[in-house]
């Protein structure tokens, strides 16, 4: 299958490389373009970022971009409930691979919090993220091969909550994956200047192609294809 062969419907654009490379090359610049404008307009910017091993070489390239830092919150999409000092911390995997040279001036606002489950900590990772006035100037999703993005899995109990809630965060728990979770809801992610799903691989062509067909409770990605989305594909 090609990228091509996909019916996309008309809010989502597709930007298609021939390699990887060339895919960090090109979104790293567009992230850079995106959250200048709005430093330029606003004086201050917002990014929301989704974990896992896809976007590292995207994280190591901005971290050494000229962007002014200082004025730019990171936060992420999602996170699992551990520590950062735990591999699976995707707090972790930003300040190994993003937060550091240039962006370690930014502001981040970390999901995971000590001493307390998920579902204690909901209220006040909202608190942390209603910090963020008014709309996320960009917001970066993964997709796994079961449809779920962020840390909305098709498996877990409180989908059909959390893909209504108005909140800016939810706790889940999914049953096909490790860990309770702590999730930006689609309301939050939603509420965005831009926003792009981030993947690579032919296998995510066939995780499209049915997600395209299919319903947010059975593949939850399909809810953000209903929105004004770019997709950023390589190989």
């Amino acid at each position: 299958m090609k990228i091509s062969d996909l019916n996309f419907p008309d809010n989502v654009k597709v930007c298609a490389f021939d390699s990887r490379e060339a895919l960090t090359s090109n979104l790293s610049e567009q992230i850079e373009t995106t959250l200048s404008h709005a430093i330029k307009h606003r004086g201050r910017a917002s990014l929301a970022l989704s974990g896992g091993s896809t976007p590292i070489p995207l994280f190591n390239r901005l971290s050494k971009t000229q962007l002014a830092w200082n004025s730019v919150t990171v936060t992420l999409v999602d996170d699992r409930w551990v520590s950062p000092d735990e591999p699976d911390s995707n707090e972790k995997l930003l300040r190994t691979h993003l937060l550091q040279g240039n962006a370690s001036a930014a502001r981040f606002i970390p999901l995971w919090q000590p001493g307390c489950s998920a579902e204690e900590a909901t209220e006040q990772c909202h608190q942390r993220l209603s910090s963020i006035d008014g709309s996320l100037d960009l917001v970066i999703l993964g997709m796994g091969n079961d449809g779920h993005t962020a840390s909305l899995f098709p498996c877990s109990a409180e989908l059909e909550s959390a893909l209504s809630s108005t909140a800016d965060c939810v706790a889940v728990n999914p049953t096909t994956a490790p860990h309770a979770r702590m999730t930006l809801t689609p309301a939050r992610l939603l509420n965005s200047e831009s926003l792009i799903l981030h993947i690579c691989g032919n296998d995510k062509l066939d995780t499209l192609a049915k997600a395209l067909a299919s319903t947010p409770m059975s593949m939850p990605v399909s809810l953000f294809l209903q929105h004004p989305m770019t997709i950023y594909w390589a190989p």
